[in-house]
């Protein structure tokens, strides 16, 4: 049986915008038949070019989402997973003021709408893990369905334990993987991490979904690596990606 969980992060520059030029192409060279089970672009907005092949995962991504158009894309999404702040604690937003969000506007979507809420994902750092302790603790008694979690690291195993620590801090919860991916410049290296995280998180029933960062033409930052990039600069994909669409269990 083929364990769909994997989520596609698209980013956003793949979709056709003003002033800048998609790939959107590419969409269609995804196999939605594999392993891949739903699909984010760290916003509120649907990318057209998946054209319903998927589920979208909307993220209410900074304070931004909390109003206007993006804020009524969440209101209206018929989607039923939504992400809720993407490393908070790096943007300058308390865990207080989030849990005073979640209690006003979030909330109401799971009261009157049946969505499924995850919490906000935090960096696997000291400081984003005290965040995201800090806010359970504030909405212990409406948490989330599921809590988000971002690690980048060299390490497959390390990936694995620190995934696993999160799951025993929360164990009511299942965890959504939001973002993971190796930070080694070897590609080697990237393969052994990506298939012993893949391979792992396809067995381990209290993982919900997970994303490998990340299906973009440009490397994001000088911390992710060019070796885990799932896209080349002209929009088609790497081997990476490729073992990522069609392979369980992925194999070295």
């Amino acid at each position: 049986m083929v364990a769909n969980k994997r989520c596609l992060l698209w980013d956003w520059t793949n979709t056709d915008g003003p002033g800048h030029a998609g790939v959107p192409w590419a969409m269609d060279k995804v196999d939605f038949k594999g392993p891949f089970s739903s699909v984010c672009n760290w916003n509120t907005w649907v990318p057209p070019e998946l054209k319903g092949r998927a589920p979208f995962r909307p993220m209410v991504h900074l304070e931004a989402q909390l109003s206007g158009g993006d804020w009524q894309n969440i209101q209206n999404t018929k989607e039923n997973v939504i992400l809720f702040f993407n490393e908070p604690e790096r943007n300058g937003i308390s865990a207080q003021h989030a849990a005073d969000v979640w209690h006003k506007q979030m909330l109401p979507l799971r009261q009157h709408k049946g969505k499924k809420l995850v919490s906000p994902s935090c960096a696997s750092d000291p400081k984003g893990q005290a965040w995201l302790a800090d806010f359970m603790h504030r909405v212990q008694d409406n948490p989330p369905d599921l809590v988000g979690v971002h690690y980048y690291g060299t390490d497959g195993k390390a990936a694995i334990d620190f995934i696993q620590g999160v799951h025993k801090k929360y164990p009511k919860h299942h965890i959504m993987v939001t973002e993971i991916a190796s930070t080694s410049r070897n590609y080697h290296d990237v393969v052994d991490f990506t298939v012993k995280v893949a391979n792992w998180a396809d067995n381990t029933d209290w993982i919900f979904e997970y994303g490998f960062f990340g299906c973009m033409r440009k490397v994001a930052d000088n911390f992710v690596s060019p070796a885990a990039q799932l896209m080349k600069p002209d929009g088609n994909f790497t081997p990476l990606m490729d073992k990522l669409m069609h392979e369980v269990p992925m194999k070295q």
